[in-house]
């Protein structure tokens, strides 16, 4: 699998992270076999976070084995700074290990969550004293909406975060706005040597009903030539990614893997062209309501 330089980190990330929101509702099981599954296939990068579920204890079980082998990142959502604390300590008990590699702000989508988390006892407070005591190696900064580009370029004008996790697909660069949002992001990444991970790349649309095949809270692609398209978009036409957090159901990791090998078979522009025959039915912005 490919690897690209994690910005500053010089970390050799493979352009596929698994994303173990996966884990969230799995056995241990079902957990040791989707990793296994990922190392196998060169993942040398996990995601996490405190409020996925069960995945922290089920990463933590098999840390032993793993922690050697993987860039270790997890999340707290949590905006207070005594809280954020505590659960950065709670983090790293479940996980059963005495650092991480990342320690991420979670879902800092919109101007007024950077307020909270930038304030003079918000979470970035605890995430720097972390740091300070050797419990996480770097700090980053995550969001999932249709402002996050332009929040995530405004928190690194207030910290030197080392790492963003932003959204990028095809569907959302159609959003008023967001291409440019996201290229003055790229613009500020590169100039201060910020690692940039994206996130939704197989995210298809909203789910259209109450029938949810998978345990993702928007509709994937789930048919391989799509799978494909979506990865080989942002992975091919956008060299600053350094990789794209898997999305989080066990079932499709064995697609992202395929992906990222097929891509190099596609021809120039064959991707976007997939993804551009897709109607606005089929294929929309994952980010509604309240969350857009």
């Amino acid at each position: 699998m490919e690897t690209r330089r994690l910005g500053r980190l010089e970390h050799r990330s493979s352009v596929l992270v698994y994303g173990a929101a996966s884990l969230a509702e799995v056995d241990q099981d079902t957990a040791d076999a989707s990793v296994a599954e990922a190392l196998a296939a060169g993942i040398n990068h996990v995601d996490v976070a405190a409020a996925y579920g069960d995945a922290e204890l089920r990463l933590g079980a098999m840390m032993d084995d793993l922690r050697g082998r993987v860039f270790l990142a997890t999340k707290t959502g949590l905006r207070g700074e005594e809280e954020a604390w505590a659960q950065i300590n709670r983090s790293l008990e479940r996980l059963r290990t005495d650092h991480v590699d990342l320690l991420q702000l979670h879902e800092v989508g919109k101007l007024a969550d950077l307020d909270l988390v930038t304030a003079e006892h918000g979470s970035l407070r605890a995430a720097v004293r972390a740091r300070e005591e050797g419990l996480v190696r770097a700090i980053g900064i995550t969001g999932h909406t249709h402002e996050a580009p332009a929040t995530h370029l405004e928190a690194l004008r207030r910290f030197p975060f080392d790492t963003v996790l932003t959204p990028l697909n095809r569907t959302l660069c159609l959003v008023p706005g967001y291409a440019e949002d996201y290229a003055a992001l790229v613009e500020a990444v590169r100039a201060d040597d910020v690692g940039l991970m994206t996130i939704k790349a197989v995210a298809r649309r909203p789910w259209p009903d109450a029938q949810r095949r998978y345990a993702t809270w928007y509709e994937p692609f789930d048919e391989q030539p799509q799978v494909t398209a979506a990865i080989s978009w942002v992975l091919d036409g956008h060299p600053e990614v350094t990789g794209i957090a898997t999305a989080g159901e066990t079932r499709l990791l064995r697609q992202a893997v395929l992906a990222e090998q097929q891509r190099r078979d596609l021809a120039a522009g064959e991707a976007e062209a997939t993804l551009d025959r897709l109607g606005a039915d089929d294929y929309s912005t994952p980010f509604v309501g309240a969350d857009a």
